[in-house]
């Protein structure tokens, strides 16, 4: 077959040159980044690290390095073997480069992010092309659920990572003729990076995804293709020495070992809410599902067309969906698996991050179709039926919000958001339970706050209806990112006005000014209701508590530190001649029985007292 001029040059048009489609890479990948800087990499520094699992982590990832031991987690000197090992190795390792601090805590997360949202943009370009790719990043990167949870020590964005990374192979041995090792091994080491990120479903969730896509495009004949035998070893090499390691160097003569806490307590049990000892209250299943709607916020709004999109074309086999077809029908496999599987276990509101890259990707994909398609298009009529939508929901939450912040005063000289606060103890097992002691007297501490986020939110969705309108959709795109860059600041300025209710960081200041060799220091409650004092005070914690919780299952070994008081140990300690610092939430503590004390420090709610004055 032969060109004339004209064809070529046509062809030519159609199929952009190395060179066109290198550039455009290059912006799309430094949009990203820019974004991803001015959201994430802003947010790194501060406010302090926070009580539970951001400062428990950081101590846990502390005590490694200082103990040269990578394979047995200690926390407060205590075993701590109820987690998978690779954030703490990616933590030690920041503070073995670059010295302990928030930042270094909160860099491989963030770094992790990047990683992320690159490999979204690289899935999204190979299913839906170069405008699908960013756009997909774009929306992760924008969206409100995993800023959020990425503000303290979880691994759930790691999973995320390595499940977009697994399927990004998976889906490249699906193009290749004769899958190569690169896509085989690649697709078998995300696989077993995840395992060592959050343990089984790391590889729970890829092989479900993986096998359920298979069978209805009636394909499974394709897993003969993913090389096997190699596949089958660069997994084992890299999952299993940690597991072989852990277990042989943490046998428990008391009861059982490393195997039965990390995958039968841990893992099936916590699945089943039978967990020893009782781990976190279970969010309510509805709450459960509209949460990953919140967490795609704005671009949610998009998702009941993204919906329509995607499906079109599912009525003819499965087996002869074309390209973009399969990608929109493994991408919809992959967040409900994630999310129907959780809805039949004990879940936390972060459990969906996982599911939010597919969202994206189906959300990328749908706005890049939406950008070429023609101006009569229904992508075009769905995507100004959509702004109008959410120009009349960030209406009505800025009025909402408007009433609020003139209802609210600023708080006086001095004031301490604790006493603003109605409490709610039976909430904090919710990852974000202590936000809901807000009251609308609080709310004066967070007037500057609330207002740029209604102001950014009408502006950006005033603004992308009028882009909209006037048909140009990429630049509606672009108003709606940039408004949420305006309006995660917000949030961060926000969550690090509120961050003493959730640190102890100051009382650890305190307690590392003032203590000496011998001295004690006494957590009143949960070790992890104080952890920020071990990790900022740098000093052993006791626990006036019977053994429960993260140190619980620890505290069995015979080696293990005696770190749990009895009240009359307590007691006694307080009343001898030694200094001990007490941290307690409580304003006249039952455990001192009237006995003399002397206030050291108070911040958020929290106090450290002492059985001795300063100087003693």
């Amino acid at each position: 077959m032969t060109f004339t001029a004209s064809q070529s040059a046509t062809a030519t048009l159609a199929c952009p040159s190395l060179e066109d489609r290198s550039r455009r890479s290059f912006v799309s990948i430094l949009i990203i980044v820019l974004l991803w800087g001015s959201t994430y990499v802003a947010g790194m520094f501060t406010p302090a690290l926070l009580d539970d699992a951001d400062s428990l982590h950081a101590e846990a990832a502390r005590e490694m390095l200082q103990r040269h031991d990578w394979v047995t987690l200690y926390t407060n000197g205590i075993r701590y073997l109820e987690k998978a090992p690779l954030m703490y190795w990616a933590i030690a390792l920041s503070y073995r480069f670059l010295g302990v601090s928030d930042w270094s805590t909160r860099l491989p997360l963030v770094l992790g992010v990047l990683v992320l949202l690159l490999a979204t943009y690289q899935v999204g370009k190979l299913c839906y092309g170069e405008s699908g790719g960013l756009w997909s990043a774009v929306v992760l990167c924008t969206s409100i659920g995993p800023y959020l949870f990425t503000r303290f020590q979880i691994p759930d964005v790691l999973v995320g990572l390595w499940l977009t990374l697994a399927l990004y192979f998976f889906l490249r041995t699906l193009r290749e003729e004769v899958p190569s090792r690169l896509s085989c091994w690649g697709l078998a080491a995300a696989c077993a990076l995840n395992l060592l990120t959050k343990s089984l479903i790391g590889l729970v969730f890829p092989v479900t995804i993986v096998g359920i896509f298979l069978i209805l495009t009636g394909n499974l004949q394709h897993l003969r293709k993913l090389r096997p035998v190699s596949s089958g070893l660069v997994f084992l090499a890299i999952a299993v020495p940690w597991h072989v390691l852990a277990a042989l160097r943490n046998p428990n003569p008391a009861g059982h070992g490393f195997l039965w806490l990390y995958f039968i307590n841990e893992q099936f049990l916590r699945y089943l809410n039978k967990r020893v000892p009782p781990g976190y209250d279970t969010v309510p299943l509805l709450i459960f599902w509209g949460l990953l709607l919140v967490w795609l916020f704005p671009w949610v709004i998009f998702l009941p067309a993204t919906i329509r999109t995607s499906v079109r074309g599912w009525h003819r086999p499965l087996s002869r969906l074309e390209q973009p077809q399969q990608a929109n029908l493994l991408f919809t496999i992959w967040g409900l698996v994630i999310v129907v599987f959780f809805s039949f276990s004990t879940r936390q509101e972060y459990y969906t991050l996982p599911a939010l890259p597919a969202l994206a990707l189906l959300i990328g994909g749908w706005l890049a179709k939406e950008a070429a398609s023609s101006k009569i298009s229904t992508e075009r009529r769905a995507g100004q039926t959509s702004a109008f939508i959410f120009l009349v929901l960030a209406g009505l939450i800025f009025a909402v919000g408007l009433v609020l912040f003139i209802s609210s005063r600023p708080p006086g000289p001095g004031a301490d958001l604790a006493d603003l606060l109605k409490k709610n103890p039976a909430d904090y097992d919710f990852s974000m339970g202590h936000f809901l002691d807000l009251t609308p007297q609080a709310l004066g501490i967070f007037r500057v706050p609330l207002l740029v986020t209604l102001l950014c939110l009408l502006l950006g969705a005033g603004i992308n209806y009028v882009l909209r309108r006037q048909q140009q959709p990429v630049a509606g795109n672009f108003a709606l990112a940039l408004m949420m860059v305006g309006l995660i600041g917000a949030v961060h300025s926000a969550f690090v006005k509120f961050s003493p209710i959730l640190s102890s960081q100051p009382l650890a200041e305190s307690i590392r000014q003032n203590y000496r060799p011998g001295d004690t220091v006494v957590v009143d409650g949960e070790y992890h209701q104080a952890s920020t004092l071990n990790f900022y005070a740098d000093v052993p914690l006791l626990v006036l508590h019977e053994p429960s919780g993260n140190l619980w299952f620890g505290s069995t070994f015979r080696d293990a530190p005696r770190v749990f008081l009895t009240q009359n140990q307590f007691d006694s300690l307080w009343s001898g001649k030694g200094t001990v610092f007490l941290w307690t939430d409580q304003q006249d503590p039952a455990e001192l029985h009237g006995a003399p004390y002397f206030s050291l420090a108070r911040s958020g709610g929290k106090s450290v007292l002492m059985n001795h004055p300063v100087g003693h």
